[in-house]
Order: C-alpha cells, then sequence, then structure tokens
C-alpha cells in the first residue's frame, strides 16, 4: 500500500508472525477484553474501553498504539487516511471497538475493508456494549 509511512514497518512485522503466535496474541487481548469489561461493564463510551484496553495491553507487556492511520489508494491516487484502526497490537493484529448494543453486519464488512486496505491478515472486532464480553467478539481474517 502506498503512502502508509510507519504502517509498512508494522506490516513488516507481521510476516514474522506464524500462525500459532497470532492465536496467542489474539488470546491475550480477548482476555484483556474480558477482564476490562469486567472491570467496567457496558455503557460506556467506546473512547473509555480503547483508553482502559490499551493500559491493560500494555501492562501485559504488549506494544500498543491508538488511532494508528490507514491510508488508501485508488489506482495510482493516494486518497490519504481514510482510517484510523482504534488499537494496533504488536504491529500486526489490527483491533477494532465498538461500544453497541450488538455487532451489525456493517461493523464486520468495514472492519473486513480496513483488514484490505493495511494489507494485516487478522483483525478483532470487539464489542464493548454486549451483556458479556464473549458475546461481543469476533475474529476476522483477510
Amino acid at each position: 500500500m502506498q503512502g502508509n509511512g510507519g504502517l509498512a514497518q508494522l506490516v513488516a512485522r507481521e510476516t514474522e508472525i506464524m500462525p500459532m503466535q497470532m492465536d496467542t496474541l489474539t488470546g491475550q487481548v480477548v482476555d484483556a477484553a474480558v477482564a476490562v469489561h469486567r472491570a467496567l461493564g457496558p455503557g460506556l463510551l467506546e473512547r473509555v474501553y480503547r483508553e482502559a484496553l490499551r493500559h491493560e495491553l500494555q501492562l501485559r507487556g504488549l506494544t500498543v498504539e491508538a488511532e494508528v492511520p490507514i491510508h488508501g489508494t485508488y489506482r495510482d491516487l493516494d486518497l490519504g487516511c481514510v482510517y484510523r484502526c482504534d488499537l494496533m497490537v504488536e504491529g500486526c493484529l489490527l483491533v477494532e471497538l465498538k461500544a453497541q448494543e450488538s455487532v451489525e453486519r456493517v461493523h464486520i464488512r468495514q472492519t473486513l475493508t480496513y483488514l484490505k486496505l493495511s494489507d494485516l491478515k487478522v483483525a478483532l472486532l470487539l464489542n464493548f456494549g454486549a451483556a458479556l464480553m464473549r458475546e461481543g467478539i469476533v475474529r476476522l481474517a483477510n
């Protein structure tokens, strides 16, 4: 993807991560999300969960960036920053957060588009608005 700056370095790191390691990483993020959801419960703003989850993941020793710009192109046209992913974990896992009653199909389609634009392979769509966190977890692959 052209014009992604720091994202190119993040994508390069992903090629070093094996499927088993990605499963372990997604498991760590899900475990952290469950901890945050248990502590805060549903009903807060998405940005609150983003900051709490970022902090929880950092406490667990993971590298986390918030609102990482994702650039898009159309043919040879640079569309600029078309999206900012909520969290990028270890430079290879895109984490999209919601704080709604349920995950809708549009959220899944959007997250799959973000994966495609970022050239990453795996994303977690986490809905902190669910009554139980396990009901709000969707793992997606590009």
